[in-house]
């Protein structure tokens, strides 16, 4: 499914384009010739199912453009690999990058969509190796290849999710060097980053998969802070409440996170970002 589709019941999410660029971004388009302040990230950032996503109600408390440039999914890549984000998040006022899972993004295993960074393109002849038994063939998307491959081996699976943290590590210092000196760093979750790498696929949760505490810091000295915002048990209790989605998004709605964490989150970062 398509998240720029309207089903009986959907959100819109007033979808556009900036530019040259080949992503689609939530609308509405704002004027990028005035100071604002960009989010990149993911789903959380983009704001799926949510009507007033935290880059909104940040804009609201600072009283400041906020442009979002969050997409549903995204990885690192879908952000490095576009001209346009990059120049866009050199010129903003402050950046806050939403902490996005290692998961999607290409790296010495397999391959990404640079746009649709969930979707799983191919292997590589080292996964193959490790993992002869397997038939790539029947995987279109990066979470369902990683689960199968956890579940077949956990003891090959670690050398793969090894090697998604050190990409992801040196990605996301590319990204964070992209976006200038005023960049804060968010991890928005629903539990607090893990204190080891020994995560595997079971402990999911709202995301982001297999950033560590260690990964955080070693990327946090190249941002100006890092906020952490993990929704409350209050929060995280209402469920769906709040969301907007037909009754085909039902399933999906229920992962994410609503919109109590998300006035939580937008709550931190006018705190930290209040002086700019």
């Amino acid at each position: 499914m398509t998240y720029d589709v309207l089903g009986p019941g959907a959100l819109d999410y007033q979808p556009c384009r900036y530019a040259s660029s080949k992503l689609m971004f939530r609308g509405p388009q704002r004027n990028l010739q005035e100071p604002y302040i960009a989010f990149l990230g993911g789903t959380k950032t983009y704001g799926r199912f949510i009507e007033r996503p935290f880059p909104a109600l940040v804009e609201e408390g600072l009283r400041k453009p906020c442009v979002n440039f969050g997409l549903p999914n995204a990885g690192i890549d879908a952000f490095t690999l576009d001209p346009f984000v990059i120049d866009a998040a050199a010129r903003a006022d402050a950046v806050v990058v939403q902490v996005m899972g290692a998961q999607n993004m290409s790296n010495r295993f397999y391959t990404v969509h640079p746009r649709r960074n969930d979707r799983f393109v191919g292997p590589s002849p080292l996964l193959q190796t490790i993992y002869p038994e397997v038939d790539f063939a029947d995987f279109h998307f990066t979470r369902h290849m990683l689960g199968h491959l956890h579940q077949v081996s956990p003891e090959r699976f670690a050398a793969v999710r090894r090697e998604l943290q050190r990409a992801w590590v040196a990605r996301m210092k590319l990204l964070l060097g992209h976006a200038g000196r005023k960049c804060v760093l968010l991890w928005f979750s629903d539990h607090a980053p893990a204190e080891d790498d020994g995560e595997g696929m079971e402990r999911c949760g709202a995301g982001p998969l297999f950033i560590t505490r260690m990964m955080l810091e070693q990327v946090a000295a190249d941002a100006t802070d890092l906020v952490e915002v993990v929704a409350s048990a209050a929060a995280v209790q209402k469920g769906t409440e709040g969301m907007i989605f037909s009754p085909l998004e039902e399933m999906a709605a229920a992962q994410m996170l609503g919109p109590q964490a998300h006035e939580e989150c937008a709550a931190r970062l006018i705190g930290k970002m209040g002086s700019l």
